[in-house]
């Protein structure tokens, strides 16, 4: 599954969880449609992740991956909260389950395997995660694995947060193999809506995408076919063309909310862009509600 656009939106949901107390025990082969997150709270644990053989013990942390091959066992007496979770979104989700001993092969459940975190993000996290800050991710995921049964509105949307926090707290320590991507410029429409009476400068656009001036101004014409100063002149005329045929705002007026510096200048380059002057817009297009 291809990362970008094209990718599901990340919404967390929790499958099944618990604060497992068990005596030596063993969870026979199966492979994974979720995500499965483990914390050994106490005792040992041996973990089998598609053929490699993890050794886990008391504080560490345990991630298998959808379409992994997975057996537990239990060395001695063990607490183990752990989760089944999906990090993307899919609209038959609650079709989904943790599969059970035995369920290897997955075809017929296509349709619910959760992407990788590769996938999502291109990040290889190990199955063995060492988060930054453990204890924090620690009480977060057992502060989880409380609130999920609380049917609550308010709590519900607290369990969404410590998730997100928990799924970013897995990837942080392996974002330095993020591969180097153009920066986005995806916000640049909605600053410019926001910000059409101020007086913005193409070094205001480059500092707020953390680029030169040159770079920002290359990659823009590139993203919208011309340079930013024409691109946000546009919006404002756009924008002016409304207010003319919508309001009663003078002409004073909108020139301040379009971003021209006076009355003039706004005249001027509105009879250039459009072919006719505010005034004769306003005659033509008033909407006669507005009358």
């Amino acid at each position: 599954m291809p990362n970008g656009l094209d990718s599901p939106p990340i919404v967390p949901y929790i499958r099944e969880c618990d604060f497992a107390v068990r005596k030596p025990w063993n969870y026979p082969e199966r492979r994974l449609l979720d995500y499965l997150l483990v914390y050994i709270q106490e005792g040992t644990c041996r973990f089998s992740v598609d053929h490699q053989t993890y050794l886990f013990h008391a504080g560490q942390f345990c991630l298998v991956q959808p379409g992994s091959l997975l057996s537990l066992e239990g060395l001695t007496n063990t607490v183990t909260p752990f989760l089944h979770f999906d990090v993307a979104y899919n609209p038959v989700r609650e079709d989904s389950f943790p599969t059970r001993p035995g369920q290897i092969d997955l075809t017929a459940y296509n349709h619910l395997l959760q992407p990788t975190l590769q996938d999502l993000f291109k990040l290889r996290v190990p199955v063995q995660i060492q988060p930054q800050n453990p204890i924090l991710f620690k009480e977060k995921l057992l502060h989880t694995i409380e609130l999920v049964h609380v049917a609550n509105p308010l709590t519900q949307l607290r369990i969404q947060q410590l998730m997100i926090d928990i799924i970013l707290a897995m990837l942080e320590p392996y974002q330095q193999d993020v591969p180097s991507i153009a920066p986005s410029l995806n916000w640049i429409t909605s600053y410019f809506s926001n910000h059409l009476s101020d007086p913005l400068s193409v070094q205001d656009m480059a500092s707020r995408a953390n680029l030169s001036i040159s770079r920002f101004g290359f990659l823009f014409k590139q993203r919208y076919g011309t340079s930013p100063h024409q691109y946000l002149l546009q919006m404002r005329i756009h924008h002016a063309k409304e207010l003319l045929t919508n309001t009663e705002l003078s002409h004073e007026s909108i020139s301040d909310y379009c971003g021209f510096a006076d009355l003039h200048h706004f005249s001027k380059i509105f009879k250039q862009r459009t072919g006719t002057t505010p005034g004769e817009h306003r005659k033509t297009t008033k909407n006669p509600s507005n009358r």
